[in-house]
């Protein structure tokens, strides 16, 4: 809609925002920059229930005065949007904008879709058990076919860069987008007249409307290649380039990266070490439609399981620069302002005793007198004030004790585990191929720590413990695959448990 078209009808404005990004402000410079241009406006808003559980909806309609004028009547405003009756959606996030999509308000013929393409994560995202993540690529898709004009960039970044806030940015956006016919002056004196935060809101504004219409529609970055940057590095790099096929590569290089910072270069070595085994019995079986598949599925999740969370890992990744550096960006600390935080830990007797030397561990966790009387300094969480001194040097003397992780009560639990895994993926392959695919999957139960770790690491075992009964059979690996999603549908285990009593059911065996 271009600036200076005859208005006859309410310009219709939904924008969808998280709380917290200003949502608000941004619905009272619109209605600001309306009224100085001669406009009706009117502006709603439906509140989510909290910050990332629920968004709130503002909704705006600006209606001509002119138009009254001639006319002699009062315009009838909505409070609501209606599917098909929005001319623009704003969406501070990406998947806020699948949602407007999916609720119908981004048709082709009329609405201009003005969306940040940067993630925040929900709720069911985070918890789920399984990568839970929603596919983004999807709703840029639906963006690109739905909306009739987009305008689509990462403003969460741009407005780091600007030093201000996302709400000035979309502004910016929706200035350049020439959705509404107002100049860019009304939406600028709107933000001087609101007087929030003035200086930086304006600096955002300017970094989106030069962004808005010129950044093209992102497409998912390459993964950036993995390169060595120190001796042991380099030793691996040739290592794996010499003795692995290309089509591993990438893979490797970022299981040997992710162990060498996990633990050292003999650690990224012994990683080979297992996967050069996998690899050359599945060159023996030449089955051409592999392509190293099983290969590259032990690759992937034989990284993560070695790089298993112990106390030791959570106190070091809890005292890197990096991070606390990430958490002053997060909430836009100033420098030299100080930042405290603040966590909550609960450190189990069990997870206290899996760092010590093996057999000091076994030792108190096998006496009840000595495990009685050193859990109760454990049997509850609390708070810790991470960025004070004492507290930051007690993680810190905690992530010291890496070199001695490959002592501890943990280290060897999980290499033996580890090791039944590999010997059951070797097992099944020479019988059945896709089966031990699966089997290879199966590792991706085992993440976290505490209670999480202790529920994948059950459900691991329960499908270990199948595998016999399926290889051979004509639909083993798609059961085994279905058992897989069924382990990470729900941390009751319902979806499991109902699975396994089919599975194990005497009519299920008698029908194969």
């Amino acid at each position: 809609m271009s600036a200076g078209k005859p208005v006859t009808r309410p310009l219709t404005i939904a924008i969808s925002a998280l709380g917290g990004q200003g949502g608000a402000v941004l619905s009272d410079w619109i209605v600001r920059a309306a009224e100085a241009s001669g406009y009706i406006a009117q502006a709603t808003s439906v509140p989510g229930v909290a910050q990332r559980t629920g968004t709130t909806i503002y909704y705006l309609e600006l209606f001509p005065a002119p138009g009254l004028r001639a006319s002699n009547t009062a315009p009838v405003l909505n409070l609501m949007p209606a599917p098909g009756d929005v001319d623009v959606v704003m969406a501070s996030e990406l998947m806020e904008a699948g949602r407007a999509i999916l609720r119908g308000f981004v048709t082709p013929d009329r609405t201009t879709l003005v969306a940040s393409t940067h993630r925040v994560f929900g709720i069911t995202e985070k918890s789920a058990m399984g990568d839970g993540t929603a596919d983004p690529e999807r709703v840029m898709h639906a963006a690109q076919s739905r909306a009739r004009r987009l305008c689509a960039f990462d403003m969460e970044a741009a407005a780091r860069g600007a030093g201000g806030a996302i709400n000035a940015v979309m502004f910016g956006a929706l200035a350049a987008s020439g959705a509404l016919p107002l100049g860019r002056q009304a939406f600028e004196q709107a933000i001087r007249d609101a007087g929030v935060a003035t200086d930086a809101s304006l600096r955002a504004f300017d970094a989106g409307f030069q962004a808005a219409g010129r950044i093209p529609i992102p497409q998912d970055d390459e993964a950036t290649p993995i390169r060595a940057t120190t001796e042991a590095g380099r030793r691996l790099s040739a290592r794996l380039g010499a003795n692995f096929p290309v089509v591993l590569h990438e893979t490797l290089r970022f299981g040997c990266a992710k162990l060498m910072d996990y633990q050292d270069e003999a650690y990224a070595g012994l990683y080979l070490d297992r996967l050069a085994d996998v690899m050359r019995l599945e060159a023996q079986l030449g089955d051409p439609r592999c392509s190293y598949l099983m290969t590259a599925e032990v690759a992937r999740y034989l990284a993560l399981w070695m790089a298993y969370e112990d106390a030791i890992r959570v106190a070091d990744l809890k005292t890197r620069a990096a991070r606390f550096e990430t958490m002053r960006q997060e909430i836009r600390a100033e420098p030299g302002q100080i930042v405290q935080v603040s966590e909550f830990m609960h450190p189990r007797l069990q997870e206290v005793c899996e760092i010590l030397p093996a057999g000091l561990g076994r030792a108190i966790l096998g006496s009840k007198a000595l495990s009685g009387l050193i859990g109760r300094f454990f049997g509850k969480g609390r708070r810790v004030r991470t960025t004070s001194v004492g507290a930051f040097l007690m993680l810190s003397m905690l992530a010291s004790l890496r070199p001695t992780r490959r002592g501890t009560l943990r280290y060897g639990a999980e290499q033996a585990r580890i090791e039944a895994w590999l010997k059951a993926v070797r097992e099944t392959a020479p019988a059945d191929y896709d089966l031990a695919v699966e089997v290879a999957a199966c590792a991706r139960l085992i993440k976290g720590y505490g209670d999480t770790h202790e529920r994948g690491l059950r459900n691991f075992e329960a499908l270990m413990a199948r595998r016999q009964m399926l290889q051979g059979r004509p639909a083993g690996a798609a059961v085994m695959a279905n058992l897989i999603k069924a382990a990470l549908a729900d941390e009751e285990g319902r979806a499991l448990a109902k699975a396994l009593d089919e599975l194990d059911a005497p009519h299920t065996l008698a029908a194969e």
